[in-house]
């Protein structure tokens, strides 16, 4: 039996950080239903880090993670 081989080709992934109103606008959801489904860690494609004396926080979500989760890239800001 001969051995099928898939080749799927990939975005070309520069770590860039997806703001959190492109994640959202991807998704068709709130920017804050983003942000809550992140510090609660429902959402895996990024990270939320609170900032120090505050109860702002900073978030990263990296192009390739976002596109694993959600299949959304875009090589540049939209």
């Amino acid at each position: 039996m001969e051995d099928k081989k898939l080749y799927v080709e990939l975005p070309r992934f520069t770590g860039r950080n997806v703001p959190i109103t492109e994640v959202a606008e991807a998704m068709h959801k709130d920017a804050q239903f983003v942000r809550i489904g992140i510090q609660q860690g429902i959402f895996k494609f990024g990270y939320a880090m609170k900032k120090e004396n505050s109860s702002e926080y900073n978030y990263y979500c990296p192009d390739r993670k976002v596109w694993e989760e959600i299949g959304y890239f875009s090589p540049e800001a939209v």
